[in-house]
């Protein structure tokens, strides 16, 4: 099946190319039916996260508030995959505090769509950060130097940990950038982040989203995503990752 948004076929599942002089038709990469795997191959997924999907995503059993509300969040990024490209806003930022599932929700809806034949990259936002000024150097892989590019150009860029580098200006200058390109150009950004945020929860003095990202590409961010709180759990990793004594 064709994807409806290819800005090469137009949705057609054709496009026209030129051979010896000649014009002709033949099929556009978007309706091959390998796409999603060819897709995933590209997707950067980190190793921790290969088999991460929505419907991996465990609900405690021991705490129903805990599962009730994140029931909730599952709802509600699942509609974000059914309703996608949406109509009014085409991102998703997921906050809430460390362990409660926000990168496994992040990969869960680029796994889904992709399967829908979406192109989606995920970043680390610090790796990112930081493969952006090594880009700079003259010595650097053509990796780096493309970092930016890809992060900006790729049809739905998965941010993660958001604002995870120390309050630099020019940090705050590029993210702003990349922020304020995607949202002009409707593309897609779906970011996780542990900072508060004054208008979906209390800050209590803890560093905001806006000190570390500023306050433009914070504005531009709430204006392009829907933006799900997680709730308020045990962190997972610490959970399961306890040593038991004997």
């Amino acid at each position: 099946m064709a994807d409806e948004n290819c800005l090469i076929c137009g949705g057609s599942g054709w496009k026209i190319v030129e051979r010896a002089g000649l014009s002709g038709a033949e099929r556009c990469q978007c309706s091959h039916p390998n796409r999603p795997q060819a897709l995933q191959q590209n997707a950067n997924i980190p190793p921790n996260y290969q088999n991460a999907s929505l419907d991996s995503f465990e609900l405690p059993r021991d705490n129903p508030i805990a599962a009730s509300g994140l029931g909730n969040v599952l709802l509600q990024v699942r509609r974000f995959v059914r309703e996608f490209p949406p109509a009014d806003r085409p991102g998703l930022l997921l906050i809430g505090d460390p362990g409660a599932g926000k990168t496994h929700l992040a990969v869960g809806v680029m796994k889904a769509l992709m399967e829908k034949g979406h192109e989606c990259v995920f970043f680390d936002y610090q790796n990112l950060i930081e493969r952006i000024r090594s880009g700079w150097d003259p010595a650097a892989g053509a990796g780096d130097r493309e970092a930016y590019s890809q992060a900006l150009e790729t049809e739905v860029l998965v941010l993660d940990d958001l604002g995870a580098h120390r309050v630099v200006e020019w940090v705050q200058d590029t993210i702003e950038s990349l922020i304020t390109q995607r949202c002009n150009h409707r593309k897609a950004l779906i970011a996780t982040t542990n900072l508060p945020d004054p208008d979906v929860e209390d800050p209590l003095r803890r560093k905001t989203l806006a000190e570390s990202i500023g306050m433009r590409a914070r504005s531009r961010l709430f204006e392009m995503c829907r933006v799900v709180r997680m709730p308020a759990i045990a962190d997972y990793r610490v959970q399961h990752g306890r040593i038991v004594k004997i």
